[in-house]
């Protein structure tokens, strides 16, 4: 789902940065309230998790990819604005080094896979608290939260040129939902819900963190 630079128009790219930066400064009062020295190892832990399988990309049809996140698994442990704010800096890293997502594009990305995952995640779980599967409808939910999100921002881009040419993302709505959101729904929601329920399972048993918090 990583949207690379070339992709956004200008007006986009200022739209979602402006979006972005307020969500990003209370998501970092949240996150310095909520570290402490039982916090810090696990959510560094989570976020280098989610680093790892967010760098597993596979082509989709549509001209964008695929992959599991890890937002909802970080929201439901300690929140939704951590999630976001755990995973924006891991797609910051990820553009900064890799070239996985572009800069012009990290705040469409950060709110595509780390807002929009994080809160839909975070509140699927809670409706489902006490079923045995809600870390799994929690991460589906996620996964095919982020990928709407995403293939939204991708769809509206098809500006033409008097040359026929795309100036950015050539496809429009009808390729990208179809593309973005069925395969999530299919496979990479479903990658993304049994890494959930795996992760938050062993994290409760072995009581790595408070189980009143989670």
């Amino acid at each position: 789902m990583h949207i690379p630079d070339g992709y956004l128009s200008p007006a986009t790219v200022v739209a979602t940065y402006t979006l972005a930066l307020p969500l990003w400064i209370y998501g970092f009062k949240k996150l310095k309230q909520t570290l402490n020295e039982e916090t810090m190892p696990l959510i560094g832990a989570l976020s280098a998790l989610s680093f790892i399988i967010m760098m597993f990309n596979i082509p989709i049809p549509g001209g964008t990819s695929g992959h599991a996140v890890g937002a909802a698994l970080i929201a439901i442990l300690f929140g939704p604005w951590i999630g976001f704010i755990s995973v924006s800096l891991v797609l910051l890293i990820q553009s900064i080094i890799f070239g996985d997502g572009g800069i012009s594009a990290l705040a469409a990305n950060s709110l595509g896979m780390g807002f929009v995952g994080s809160f839909a995640g975070y509140y699927a779980f809670n409706m489902f608290k006490n079923k045995k599967f809600s870390p799994f409808f929690a991460g589906w939910i996620s996964a095919v939260a982020s990928s709407l999100f995403i293939a939204v921002i991708l769809g509206i881009q098809p500006f033409w040129s008097e040359g026929g040419k795309p100036l950015y993302f050539p496809f429009d709505l009808a390729t990208t939902i179809p593309a973005l959101v069925g395969s999530h729904m299919a496979f990479f929601g479903i990658v993304e819900g049994v890494f959930t329920q795996l992760v938050y399972s062993t994290i409760k048993e072995k009581e790595w963190i408070k189980k009143e918090s989670i």
